[in-house]
């Protein structure tokens, strides 16, 4: 037994579901902006050098530093891969392949990010593991600060 509201659900579907035009997808792109994830990479940048510099003075060991800022890049460079992934023509297609593109650079980027944290210990001698996973927290927590930060939607 079906029950009825008075509409075609099918009808409901066709105008929830409706594409938009160029113009309200700029609207749309002008009220609500995107945080760029090249601003996110640079920000992750900043703080990976910070907390580097933070651990030299802390510790007054380079090889601190060093690992310090190991960890950031164990972040940074599967970050950019990632960017630079999810901006390149084949992701940006249809709507398909920008979700295809988005899980594959994903998953590159928790392979990449695993295996030079795995490669750590033969890369930099005598490792400060609290050092690397501090610069691994520290560059990881720039997401958030980023989504804290992102461009106010403007009002039309």
């Amino acid at each position: 037994m079906a029950l009825s509201h008075g509409y075609d659900a099918d009808e409901a579907d066709e105008e929830y579901c409706k594409p938009l035009t160029k113009q309200e997808a700029q609207a749309l792109r002008l009220r609500d902006p995107a945080v760029s994830p090249w601003w996110i990479v640079g920000l992750q940048c900043v703080a990976g050098l910070v907390v580097a510099l933070v651990a030299w003075g802390v510790s007054g060991q380079p090889v601190v530093a060093w690992s310090a800022a190991y960890g950031a890049l164990a972040v940074i460079i599967p970050a950019a891969l990632f960017a630079r992934g999810l901006m390149s023509q084949f992701s940006s297609i249809n709507a398909a392949t920008a979700s295809f593109g988005f899980f594959l650079w994903e998953a590159v980027k928790m392979a990449v990010s695993i295996a030079m944290v795995a490669a750590a210990p033969r890369l930099i001698e005598n490792l400060s593991w609290l050092a690397l996973m501090a610069g691994l927290f520290v560059t990881l927590k720039m997401y958030w600060l980023a989504l804290l930060k992102r461009p106010k939607p403007k009002q039309i």
